[in-house]
């Protein structure tokens, strides 16, 4: 390893003083320093260049309204994700709901029933979290090796921004919570209904009814007008369209969270509401679709979170797991957002196996697809967070490891 950190400080050296020679090259006249044709005409909402291509795929489903769109990570820069590129799944399409209409009902175990609209929710005081949200179901196929050739495909039920909201905990004390609550079911108002169990615990620490995203009001497709916001827990429980809080003495054992985001153990038992998401990494440049030019020296680049806290390192090995160097984060390192790391890296020309793996702030690495199977078997398609191997062919072309 003391090689390895060794040879990425002195790689590091070497792409600065490339950098500096190409920055220091005789200056050649571009096309922006000459007069030329007026550009459009200002508009009322920003759209990108159209030389940006950048754009989620979707996973065919039976019918257009259910299925699963997925970030395009190879293509992100830093750490947030654009509203427009956000990962979306649905189970039965995307309401239009006019947010004057819409209310938040709050019933149950409770002292004071309450129906708030939106108004009511934005008058309470706010909070702005940078937060990372992840499928239950993202990598699934990773299980049996079954992955997408790239990153989107294998990776991409993930994205990470900046959500407004205000806190969950203020309103349940407004409504006065009975003594013998312990679960809040809550339900959006799309056409399934989705319904999830959530722990009063969880509920009156750090979840957000969330009504921003990234500056703005949260896209139709990520919920809007309201949604629920939890950290660190699987996408599913993060109630889009939210309209409905029922406060019980015990879960509902709603579809979602019995015969769906379940998990089935080797031995036939199933463990249920497996809620928090485990650290995880992924090397997006160099990876899979993607060909280096020539040999050189390049800079592995990639995005690593947790559920459980702030990333506190990440490695990445060059030779298949044999021997990992630290990458550097990128700061600010947030709990439960995503952290992009880099190192270094000369490609001579030969064959390597890539990866990287994270560690959190609790201590826990991020396992190997191996050890993962060796505990929970492949009953499952929930919850993984195995190392992904990228192989590096000679000619530069990079393609999954795996199938």
């Amino acid at each position: 390893m003391k090689h390895l950190q060794r040879s990425s400080r002195r790689q590091l050296l070497r792409m600065g003083a490339a950098a500096t020679g190409i920055l220091a090259g005789p200056h050649t006249l571009l096309a922006w320093d000459t007069p030329g044709t007026l550009g459009i005409p200002l508009g009322p909402y920003g759209e990108r260049s159209p030389f940006e291509k950048a754009v989620r795929w979707r996973r065919d489903s039976k019918t257009p309204e259910t299925g699963s769109s997925f970030t395009p990570l190879q293509d992100s820069v830093g750490t947030l994700t654009p509203s427009a590129l956000h990962y979306e799944r649905h189970h039965a399409g995307i309401p239009t709901i006019d947010p004057a209409q819409h209310r938040l009902v709050v019933h149950g175990l409770v002292d004071h029933p309450l129906s708030l609209s939106m108004a009511d929710i934005k008058r309470l005081p706010s909070v702005t979290r940078t937060l990372v949200l992840e499928c239950g179901g993202n990598s699934a196929g990773e299980w049996a090796a079954r992955t997408g050739p790239d990153v989107q495909r294998s990776y991409g039920l993930v994205s990470c921004s900046e959500w407004t909201g205000a806190p969950l905990s203020v309103v349940l004390r407004a409504a006065g919570v009975r003594p013998r609550a312990s679960w809040v079911i809550a339900e959006g108002a799309d056409a399934c209904r989705m319904e999830r169990s959530i722990p009063l615990a969880k509920a009156m620490d750090d979840i957000l009814l969330a009504y921003g995203q990234n500056g703005e009001a949260i896209r139709p497709s990520q919920g809007y007008p309201l949604r629920l916001i939890i950290p660190g827990w699987e996408g599913n429980t993060n109630v889009k369209w939210l309209h409905s809080l029922k406060l019980t003495d015990q879960p509902y054992m709603a579809r979602d969270e019995t015969s769906k985001y379940s998990d089935l153990m080797p031995d036939g038992k199933a463990r249920i509401f497996t809620y928090q998401m485990e650290a995880k990494s992924i090397i997006t440049f160099p990876s899979g679709g993607q060909t280096l030019p020539g040999p050189g020296v390049y800079e592995l680049t990639g995005l690593a979170w947790s559920g459980r806290g702030r990333i506190e390192r990440v490695e990445i090995t060059i030779d298949g797991g044999q021997r990992w160097a630290a990458a550097q984060l990128h700061e600010p390192r947030l709990p439960i957002a995503f952290t992009r790391f880099r190192l270094p890296w000369r490609f001579d020309g030969r064959p390597s196996i890539i990866a990287s793996r994270a560690i959190d702030e609790s201590g826990y690495v991020q396992p190997t697809r191996e050890a993962l199977i060796g505990v929970r078997g492949t009953n499952s398609i929930y919850h993984f967070n195995g190392i992904k191997f990228w192989s590096v062919r000679a000619d530069g072309t990079v393609t999954n490891v795996e199938g």
